[in-house]
Protein backbone atom coordinates (compact mmCIF):
# COMPACT_ATOMS: atom_id res chain seq x y z
CA UNK A 1 0.00 0.00 0.00
CA UNK A 2 1.84 3.29 -1.04
CA UNK A 3 2.03 6.50 1.05
CA UNK A 4 1.96 4.23 4.43
CA UNK A 5 4.81 3.66 6.59
CA UNK A 6 3.92 -0.16 6.21
CA UNK A 7 5.62 -2.67 3.88
CA UNK A 8 4.12 -4.94 1.69
CA UNK A 9 3.69 -8.30 2.91
CA UNK A 10 5.26 -10.41 0.25
CA UNK A 11 2.57 -12.87 -1.86
CA UNK A 12 4.67 -15.85 -1.03
CA UNK A 13 7.12 -16.63 1.98
CA UNK A 14 10.87 -16.02 1.34
CA UNK A 15 11.23 -19.72 1.45
CA UNK A 16 9.08 -20.14 -1.26
CA UNK A 17 10.42 -17.75 -3.26
CA UNK A 18 14.71 -18.88 -2.09
CA UNK A 19 13.19 -21.88 -3.58
CA UNK A 20 11.61 -20.90 -7.30
CA UNK A 21 14.07 -17.65 -8.14
CA UNK A 22 17.79 -18.90 -8.02
CA UNK A 23 19.63 -15.81 -6.02
CA UNK A 24 16.47 -14.43 -4.74
CA UNK A 25 17.06 -13.02 -1.08
CA UNK A 26 20.59 -12.59 -1.47
CA UNK A 27 20.23 -8.79 0.43
CA UNK A 28 17.99 -9.83 2.99
CA UNK A 29 20.99 -9.88 5.50
CA UNK A 30 21.04 -6.59 6.63
CA UNK A 31 24.59 -5.65 6.68
CA UNK A 32 24.54 -6.69 3.10
CA UNK A 33 22.44 -3.80 2.21
CA UNK A 34 23.62 -0.03 3.00
CA UNK A 35 20.20 1.35 2.27
CA UNK A 36 18.67 -0.28 5.88
CA UNK A 37 18.80 2.68 8.03
CA UNK A 38 17.00 4.69 5.23
CA UNK A 39 14.14 1.70 4.88
CA UNK A 40 13.66 1.91 8.74
CA UNK A 41 10.49 3.83 9.43
CA UNK A 42 12.05 6.29 12.84
CA UNK A 43 9.39 9.71 12.84
CA UNK A 44 11.65 10.61 15.76
CA UNK A 45 14.51 10.80 13.35
CA UNK A 46 12.77 11.58 9.64
CA UNK A 47 10.26 14.10 11.58
CA UNK A 48 7.31 11.90 9.60
CA UNK A 49 4.29 13.09 11.74
CA UNK A 50 1.40 11.09 9.98
CA UNK A 51 0.40 7.81 8.82
CA UNK A 52 -1.05 8.61 5.87
CA UNK A 53 -1.17 12.35 4.27
CA UNK A 54 -3.61 14.59 4.14
CA UNK A 55 -5.61 14.67 0.57
CA UNK A 56 -6.24 17.10 -1.69
CA UNK A 57 -10.10 17.61 -2.17
CA UNK A 58 -10.75 16.67 -5.53
CA UNK A 59 -12.76 19.43 -7.83
CA UNK A 60 -13.69 17.43 -10.37
CA UNK A 61 -12.98 13.77 -11.67
CA UNK A 62 -9.27 13.30 -12.05
CA UNK A 63 -7.51 10.46 -14.38
CA UNK A 64 -5.73 7.90 -12.21
CA UNK A 65 -4.12 4.78 -13.44
CA UNK A 66 -5.48 1.23 -13.50
CA UNK A 67 -2.92 -0.01 -11.27
CA UNK A 68 -3.62 2.52 -8.54
CA UNK A 69 -6.54 1.58 -5.78
CA UNK A 70 -6.96 5.37 -5.42
CA UNK A 71 -5.58 8.95 -6.81
CA UNK A 72 -2.66 10.02 -4.89
CA UNK A 73 -3.18 12.19 -2.04
CA UNK A 74 -1.35 15.21 -3.87
CA UNK A 75 -1.61 15.94 -7.59
CA UNK A 76 -1.73 18.77 -10.25
CA UNK A 77 -4.59 21.22 -11.23
CA UNK A 78 -3.53 23.34 -13.43
CA UNK A 79 -4.73 21.79 -16.56
CA UNK A 80 -7.75 20.23 -16.02
CA UNK A 81 -9.29 18.24 -18.78
CA UNK A 82 -11.25 19.66 -21.66
CA UNK A 83 -12.96 19.11 -25.05
CA UNK A 84 -11.74 16.09 -27.07
CA UNK A 85 -8.20 15.88 -25.51
CA UNK A 86 -9.71 15.77 -22.02
CA UNK A 87 -12.03 12.72 -23.95
CA UNK A 88 -8.92 10.81 -25.25
CA UNK A 89 -6.81 10.95 -21.83
CA UNK A 90 -9.81 10.17 -19.91
CA UNK A 91 -9.83 7.10 -22.07
CA UNK A 92 -6.25 6.35 -22.10
CA UNK A 93 -6.28 6.26 -18.09
CA UNK A 94 -9.36 4.27 -17.81
CA UNK A 95 -8.81 1.50 -20.28
CA UNK A 96 -4.89 0.95 -20.42
CA UNK A 97 -2.27 0.21 -17.66
CA UNK A 98 0.58 2.77 -17.64
CA UNK A 99 3.11 -0.50 -19.13
CA UNK A 100 1.25 -0.59 -22.46
CA UNK A 101 2.58 1.93 -25.38
CA UNK A 102 -1.61 2.70 -26.55
CA UNK A 103 -1.52 4.32 -22.97
CA UNK A 104 1.27 6.96 -23.64
CA UNK A 105 0.26 7.04 -27.46
CA UNK A 106 -3.32 8.25 -26.79
CA UNK A 107 -1.69 10.37 -24.19
CA UNK A 108 0.85 12.25 -27.38
CA UNK A 109 -2.47 11.76 -29.09
CA UNK A 110 -4.25 13.78 -26.53
CA UNK A 111 -1.68 16.61 -26.38
CA UNK A 112 -1.62 17.47 -30.48
CA UNK A 113 -5.14 17.49 -30.08
CA UNK A 114 -5.23 19.77 -27.60
CA UNK A 115 -2.69 22.17 -29.38
CA UNK A 116 -5.03 22.14 -32.04
CA UNK A 117 -7.74 23.04 -29.45
CA UNK A 118 -6.00 26.00 -28.27
CA UNK A 119 -5.13 27.10 -31.61
CA UNK A 120 -8.62 26.94 -33.08
CA UNK A 121 -10.26 28.68 -29.59
CA UNK A 122 -7.80 31.06 -30.52
CA UNK A 123 -8.84 32.52 -33.54
CA UNK A 124 -12.32 33.08 -32.13
CA UNK A 125 -10.33 34.89 -29.38
CA UNK A 126 -10.23 38.91 -29.20
CA UNK A 127 -6.42 38.37 -28.80
CA UNK A 128 -5.85 35.64 -31.24
CA UNK A 129 -2.34 33.47 -31.35
CA UNK A 130 0.68 35.40 -33.80
CA UNK A 131 2.44 32.81 -35.51
CA UNK A 132 5.53 35.06 -36.64
CA UNK A 133 6.47 36.64 -32.96
CA UNK A 134 5.58 33.66 -30.75
CA UNK A 135 7.64 31.63 -33.11
CA UNK A 136 10.72 34.04 -32.61
CA UNK A 137 10.87 34.13 -36.67
CA UNK A 138 12.04 37.65 -36.31
CA UNK A 139 14.96 36.93 -34.08
CA UNK A 140 16.45 34.60 -37.01
CA UNK A 141 17.18 37.91 -38.67
CA UNK A 142 18.21 40.33 -35.81
CA UNK A 143 20.30 38.22 -33.73
CA UNK A 144 22.46 36.54 -35.82
CA UNK A 145 19.84 32.96 -36.44
CA UNK A 146 20.69 32.24 -39.62
CA UNK A 147 24.82 32.05 -38.62
CA UNK A 148 24.04 29.88 -35.62
CA UNK A 149 22.39 27.60 -37.57
CA UNK A 150 25.38 27.25 -40.18
CA UNK A 151 28.45 27.22 -38.23
CA UNK A 152 29.23 25.20 -34.98
CA UNK A 153 28.25 22.14 -33.91
CA UNK A 154 24.75 22.02 -33.37
CA UNK A 155 22.92 18.94 -32.58
CA UNK A 156 19.77 19.59 -33.91
CA UNK A 157 21.17 20.28 -37.54
CA UNK A 158 19.73 17.64 -39.09
CA UNK A 159 15.90 18.84 -37.74
CA UNK A 160 16.40 22.38 -39.33
CA UNK A 161 14.72 21.87 -42.82
CA UNK A 162 11.71 20.17 -41.03
CA UNK A 163 11.45 23.42 -39.28
CA UNK A 164 9.81 25.47 -41.47
CA UNK A 165 7.24 22.37 -41.79
CA UNK A 166 6.70 21.63 -38.50
CA UNK A 167 6.51 25.68 -37.47
CA UNK A 168 4.04 26.83 -41.00
CA UNK A 169 2.63 24.36 -41.99
CA UNK A 170 -0.19 24.09 -39.51
CA UNK A 171 -0.61 28.18 -40.20
CA UNK A 172 -0.19 27.65 -43.95
CA UNK A 173 -3.14 24.77 -43.88
CA UNK A 174 -5.65 27.06 -41.37
CA UNK A 175 -4.97 30.46 -43.54
CA UNK A 176 -6.06 28.22 -46.95
CA UNK A 177 -9.31 26.28 -44.99
CA UNK A 178 -10.11 30.28 -44.04
CA UNK A 179 -9.57 31.82 -47.25
CA UNK A 180 -11.91 29.02 -49.24
CA UNK A 181 -14.48 29.48 -46.93
CA UNK A 182 -14.60 33.62 -47.19
CA UNK A 183 -14.72 32.48 -50.44
CA UNK A 184 -17.32 30.66 -50.72
CA UNK A 185 -19.88 32.40 -48.03
CA UNK A 186 -18.67 35.66 -50.61
CA UNK A 187 -19.61 33.37 -53.65
CA UNK A 188 -23.17 32.49 -52.10
CA UNK A 189 -23.72 36.09 -51.22
CA UNK A 190 -23.16 37.12 -55.28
Amino acid sequence: MPYTPDKPKLAESTDELRARIPGWGADLDPADRPAVPKERFAPEITGAHWEFPERQPEKWPRERSIEHKFLTPVFGTSCPPKGLSGVIRRYSYRRFSEGRAAHWLLLLAADRVDTAESRLGSLFSRHPDNPVTETGVLSEFSHHGLSSRLRGNRADKVHHPLDPIVVAAPWVLAGGVAFLLVRRVARRRR
